[in-house]
């Protein structure tokens, strides 16, 4: 944590008997605690905000040509792994535009890696421009159907608690447990009492919403109506409002934002691959969606800021008043803020979407390989039991998915893909244990003519997902991922023609943002010369393997009806 600017410095600037380091002038002050835009001056000395007012000096003074200063933005919730690579390019994709502070779940990489996966995110975050705040992972994983590379229980979780760096306890995704007063759930829950928990509840209403709410949840995010998220907001959950990749949610629910109930809302990201991060934004492109569906401008801005820094107890930021944190963001356009200039403890970070230079990059932490795949065990044949079979149908834009009964295409006595009617073959692959599970299914709405994508990234287990018109071609697939140590891969045939390696934890890359997303770039492309028209189809495919959002999903250990929260199976009567 920062070391406090001491108050026999700090006050002197602010009573004006003695100079700021950096004054700045002629700005447009939004105040989110107020409510007001008015002129302003304000000092800032030793990473703080001094005063806030005229008539102030300082060795530096830097005019903002009447543009409007605002606090730095924060993401609620963030899976920094889902931007594919480490803390430390994150923070340089996020940080030029405005991104001062994000509470991250390491839930991704803790899945893979446990409590070394953990040390792995909080180490990387380290001497970046932007502040790293962790929520212990309390979905470790994530349920018992699932096998995943390793296992934390509350013991393992409180061991976390002294870091200030960890503020709570990170969505609790098995809510048919807290429901059901699962002792291990509990457990977690003690562990965290009198801190941040935050929730994840998707479509839970009724009495097992009061009973989730009851045991000290105090957030979710997984609203997609205004209805959903209203129920919650009268049980006194904070709802996030998400726009991700593949869940996109602000849109459907901004008609619920009102001058009398926004206090209790933030904004969040989720999960977001790095060309939206790169062409759309962070938190900024929360704020200006938000605002082009009608939310006032400074509410907005209050829901990207203050609301998150006081949901989650970081009463040093989130305004900008005297004593607080100096991050703060510069923009010329309050219907549509895009910050060209960043500073964060009262430094100047990033000007025009670029980070100023830092001192020299930091070595990424090493991470042991994670791929360990029984190849010999794996069988992708489905042999036909029957006419009928459950098909996971994927949503556009949502991380919910249909429960369709389809009549299976037989061939040989197996059940194999029918592109033609959009059927393809599903594949999950035990990836952490060299077991040869294999969890194998179908799925409509990924639009695949032929060939098959691969993937080691699959949450929150993370084995290895393989969706295919052909067993060649997913076999391919599947297996050049592993060889790369992890990553995806596109395939047609046995040809591979398309790939990104992702080695840390077969979910991130050592390399720079920009080579990343050209590489994700061509194997999206690649997909789409296949026939998928979806944005991110791996991105979308990598949530059809979480069996806590409804309505029917796959893991290695085969079909799950999140519904009734049990297994099911592939062939229906």
């Amino acid at each position: 944590m920062d070391t406090p600017f001491p108050l026999e410095s700090l006050i002197p600037i602010a009573a004006g008997r003695e100079p700021a380091d950096l004054l700045l002038t002629n700005l447009r002050l939004v105040d989110v605690l107020a409510g007001e835009i008015y002129p302003a001056e304000v000092a800032l000395a030793g990473g703080r905000i001094a005063a806030v007012g005229t008539g102030y000096a300082a060795r530096e003074t830097l005019d903002l040509g009447g543009a409007f200063l605002a606090p730095g933005l924060l993401d609620a919730h963030v899976h920094v792994e889902s931007s594919m690579v480490t803390p430390a390019e994150f923070a340089r994709a996020v940080g030029p535009r405005g991104t001062t502070t994000v509470i991250t779940d390491p839930h991704e990489i803790a899945n893979v890696l446990g409590l070394e996966g953990i040390r792995f995110m909080l180490e990387g975050a380290k001497g970046s421009p932007l502040a790293v705040f962790v929520m212990a992972p309390s979905c470790v994983p994530a349920t018992a159907m699932e096998t995943s590379g390793a296992s934390l229980d509350a013991v393992d979780l409180a061991s976390f608690q002294s870091s200030p760096w960890v503020l709570g306890l990170a969505e609790v995704m098995n809510f048919p447990g807290v429901v059901a007063g699962d002792d291990a759930v509990l457990a977690k829950l003690r562990a965290f009492a009198g801190k941040v928990i935050d929730g994840h509840a998707p479509g839970l209403t009724g009495h097992a919403l009061a009973a989730y709410a009851a045991a000290g949840i105090g957030s979710d995010h997984e609203s997609t109506t205004v209805e959903e998220a209203r129920e919650k907001l009268r049980l006194g959950l904070a709802v996030f409002l998400r726009e991700a990749t593949n869940a996109r949610n602000l849109r459907a629910l901004a008609p619920l934002v009102t001058a009398l109930n926004h206090h209790r809302m933030c904004l969040c990201t989720d999960d977001r691959q790095p060309s939206d991060l790169l062409d759309q934004g962070h938190i900024d492109h929360l704020v200006r969606l938000a605002i082009g569906e009608g939310v006032d401008p400074m509410i907005a801005l209050r829901m990207a800021s203050w609301n998150t820094a006081q949901y989650f107890r970081l009463h040093d930021r989130g305004a900008v008043t005297p004593g607080r944190r100096a991050d703060l963001i510069v923009f010329a356009d309050l219907a549509a803020p895009r910050p060209h200039l960043v500073f964060r403890r009262g430094r100047l970070v990033a000007r025009d979407g670029e980070m100023l230079p830092v001192e020299g990059p930091r070595a990424v932490p090493h991470l042991r390989g994670t791929m360990s795949v029984a190849w010999d065990a794996v069988d992708l044949a489905i042999r036909a039991e029957g006419t009928r079979v459950r098909v996971i149908e994927a949503m556009a834009d949502q991380l919910v998915t249909g429960h369709l009964i389809e009549t299976a295409a037989i061939a040989g006595g197996l059940a194999v893909a029918d592109p033609g009617r959009d059927l393809l073959k599903m594949a999950v692959i035990e990836r952490h244990r060299s077991s040869g599970a294999v969890g194998k299914g179908f799925v409509r709405g990924l639009g695949l003519k032929r060939g098959a994508l691969a993937s080691s990234v699959a949450h929150d287990h993370h084995n290895l997902i393989v969706i295919g018109a052909d067993d060649v071609s997913m076999l391919t697939a599947a297996r050049r991922a592993a060889a790369l140590g992890g990553g995806l891969v596109v395939a047609d045939g046995e040809s591979v023609v398309a790939e990104l390696a992702l080695p840390l934890g077969g979910l991130m890359s050592e390399r720079p943002i920009e080579e990343v997303r050209q590489r994700l770039d061509r194997a999206i492309a690649a997909a789409r010369a296949l026939g998928s028209p979806v944005h991110d189809p791996f991105m979308a495919m990598s949530f059809l393997a979480l069996e806590v959002i409804p309505h029917l999903k796959l893991t290695d250990q085969g079909l799950v009806d999140v519904d009734r929260f049990a297994p099911v199976p592939l062939w229906a009567a």
